[in-house]
């Protein structure tokens, strides 16, 4: 029986490790590349994509802002933290706390980032702050995609995030403070719940199924320069998390894992 415990207590942890590994932080719009500018919805979310499993409350983020570029012409950074609003999103499992907004896009690229308030995670007893990026292309106009924006963790993207055709490869660069950091470990998740927005929930029905658990949270890690590379099997979006890129970073005394996170679309062709 004393052996049954432990052993029960073992695949305990292992399920808490991977439960609060598979956190991601979404910032979702439907799409990453329009024909034509428009009002475009913005859904802040802090859950596990793949499984539409449980959704973590957010608190108010501490940064959210749209980098716009057009051409030649100098990126303009517009915060948009005062445009969110509070609102429930509803996984499969449970409600919690996210954010909504709406925005104006035109044409160009528009590089969405948000800093998040750190989120304690009860079962490892640290912090989880994942600095987020998605990118929206309106009219093909080419724009500043390939800079950094400053976020103190980033994913700089090496292959354009938006134009990516079912087969493609998508190559990004692990920043922490400017410098990429070699070796570091990427989490990829594929959106596999289509988020409802009009009922600020995920779809029920699922696009695939994982035939083992290995599957639903894939793992890869950068080279010595930063960069790593992922062919992208599907159409959808795909998250890419960089985790704790900062080891010492702490956040009211305990840990905090200080991760990036991109979000990029890959479409069929036809």
């Amino acid at each position: 029986m004393k052996k049954l415990s432990l052993a029960f207590a073992f695949l305990a942890t292992l399920t808490l490790t991977s439960s609060a590994f598979a956190h991601f932080q979404m910032i979702y719009t439907p799409e990453a590349a329009m024909n034509k500018g428009g009002k475009i919805p913005l859904a802040l979310v802090f859950t596990h994509p793949f499984e539409a499993g449980h959704t973590m409350d957010m608190g108010k983020p501490e940064q959210f802002f749209v980098v716009r570029s057009r051409g030649e012409n100098t990126p303009k950074k517009i915060n948009l933290l005062d445009t969110l609003k509070p609102m429930t999103w509803t996984s499969l499992t449970n409600s919690g706390a996210a954010w909504e907004t709406q925005y104006s896009a035109r044409g160009g690229d528009h590089i969405f980032c948000l800093v998040p308030d750190p989120y304690w995670e009860e079962g490892e007893k640290f912090f989880i702050k994942q600095n987020t990026k998605v990118m929206v292309n309106v009219g093909g106009e080419p724009g500043s995609w390939m800079e950094p924006v400053g976020l103190p963790t980033e994913i700089v993207p090496l292959a354009k995030p938006y134009d990516r055709w079912t087969g493609n490869v998508f190559q990004g660069r692990v920043l922490l403070n400017g410098t990429p950091v070699p070796n570091a470990e990427i989490e990829i998740e594929y959106l596999n719940h289509k988020p409802l927005l009009d009922k600020k929930a995920f779809a029920k029905e699922a696009n695939v199924v994982a035939p083992q658990d290995a599957f639903i949270l894939q793992t890869i890690f950068a080279d010595q320069n930063g960069v790593f590379t992922f062919g992208i099997p599907r159409s959808g979006w795909w998250g890419f998390a960089a985790l704790d890129l900062d080891p010492e970073y702490t956040h009211k005394g305990k840990k905090c894992s200080r991760d990036a996170v991109i979000w990029i679309k890959a479409l069929d062709m036809k």
